[in-house]
């Protein structure tokens, strides 16, 4: 009842400033959660519109629409500090299908699939000692508790090197930050590894807890967009921005005036497209997800397997040894792949070739595949990141996305609301509402 007579509050302290809108027009550039969430409550005291260059809303929380289902067109999940993803869910009305289910984890080793989820299993994995998984297991528990302040100077590799000693660096760590980050694995901070570590130690004996959203993640962006409409948003897909400009007190956004600008895009891109240097670079790179829908459990009933051994991608993420299989009537498999500039060409032939090579998949085990790229996946968290991050507003813009505070050290959905939010509430202070 308490929820209940919040949300109605909600919703009518909405429909009063619905009905008396401030004359400012707010351009977001972008409609992936970031903007989105900036959206539902600009949207309720400004004109708001939004850009977006795809067909679709969501950034990397979009879905391929199957004949029975849908699903990401990359891996997510949530953990149980989420509190602003889940006060989101409440106020979309979705809280009730979020469920929580155990994730467990395995190593791709020589050929070899090695459960690593139940402590007998670590116990029993052969390619570290007992002693090396003492230690591995005491900076599991000291994670959340470490200064991450004090790491973002520390290369991830010298720390693990001179905490845990050469042999997990090479027979654990190496193949997960090769995978993640290639080229650029000895530049990633300590501070990130220390944060992934810190998130994913919310485990038990049967693997780590983690949040689905039953029905699929798009029901979130579905909602979200349906609210926009209803409060007057305007929501331009296909839409590319190709220039910003200052004219006076307004902002041209392919040369169409607004009063404030929100972009949720990189900072470099913002430079680009306005042709100014006072935005900081900040280090990105691309992802290349390729979702196989297909007749049979390929990792062992593994939910994530890393991969040791060399390979086009750097793990294969079993979605239905997580989500019952039976809400999809096929297996669905993610294979995660990240790129600096640009993907290899023929990534996907490539992929899709040694995963079938490698987990003894028939051809006409495979119903469908679909390779998702996107340039600007995620920021790499380089060593001094924290010093490159920028603030809500620069020059006259403003700007959220995953290179905002909240996602430093790590990306997530939450991170991305809370950016969406506290630029709104900046937009808000500053022009007096």
């Amino acid at each position: 009842m308490v929820l209940h007579n919040q949300r109605n509050t909600w919703i009518t302290y909405c429909y009063i400033f619905a009905i008396q809108k401030n004359d400012m027009h707010v351009c977001i550039i972008g409609g992936g959660l970031s903007g989105l969430t900036a959206a539902q409550t600009l949207s309720n005291i400004f004109e708001v519109t939004i850009f977006e260059i795809r067909p679709f809303l969501g950034g990397c929380l979009t879905s391929y629409n199957r004949k029975e289902y849908q699903i990401e067109h990359y891996y997510h999940h949530c953990f149980a500090g989420d509190e602003h993803l889940f006060s989101l869910l409440r106020e979309l009305g979705l809280s009730d299908r979020l469920e929580w289910i155990s994730g467990s984890t395995g190593y791709y080793v020589n050929g070899t699939i090695h459960p690593l989820t139940r402590p007998i299993e670590i116990l029993l994995y052969p390619h570290l000692s007992f002693t090396d998984k003492i230690r591995l297991g005491l900076l599991t528990l000291r994670a959340k508790n470490l200064d991450l302040v004090s790491l973002d100077t520390i290369p991830a590799v010298d720390y693990i090197r001179e905490h845990l000693g050469e042999k997990i660096y090479t027979s654990f760590f190496e193949p997960l930050l090769r995978s993640k980050f290639g080229d650029r694995r000895h530049e990633v901070s300590a501070a990130w590894l220390i944060s992934r570590i810190a998130i994913r130690s919310d485990r038990g004996v049967e693997g780590e807890r983690l949040g689905y959203l039953n029905g699929g993640w798009h029901l979130v962006v579905d909602e979200m967009e349906r609210q926009l409409l209803n409060s007057g948003c305007i929501i331009e897909k296909e839409t590319a921005v190709t220039s910003i400009e200052r004219a006076g007190e307004k902002w041209l956004i392919n040369g169409r005036a607004f009063d404030v600008v929100l972009a949720t895009i990189p900072p470099q891109e913002v430079a680009r497209l306005s042709g100014r240097d006072e935005f900081t670079t900040v280090p990105y790179q691309g992802a290349a997800c390729m979702t196989i829908g297909l007749d049979q459990d390929v990792t062992d009933g593994i939910y994530w397997l890393n991969m040791k051994d060399t390979a086009p991608y750097g793990a294969v993420v079993a979605h239905t040894n997580f989500v019952p299989r039976e809400r999809y009537g096929e297996d669905i498999v993610y294979l995660a792949s990240y790129f600096g500039e640009k993907p290899v060409p023929g990534l996907k032939e490539t992929m899709l070739s040694d995963f079938c090579r490698r987990f003894s998949v028939p051809e006409n085990a495979i119903h469908w595949s679909e390779l998702a790229v996107e340039r600007f996946a995620g920021p790499v968290y380089t060593t001094g990141f924290a010093g490159l991050i920028p603030a809500y507003e620069k020059h006259g813009l403003y700007l959220a996305g995953m290179f905002s505070p909240p996602n430093y050290p790590e990306r997530s959905m939450e991170g991305s609301i809370i950016a969406g939010q506290e630029a709104a509430r900046k937009i808000m202070e500053e022009n007096r509402v």
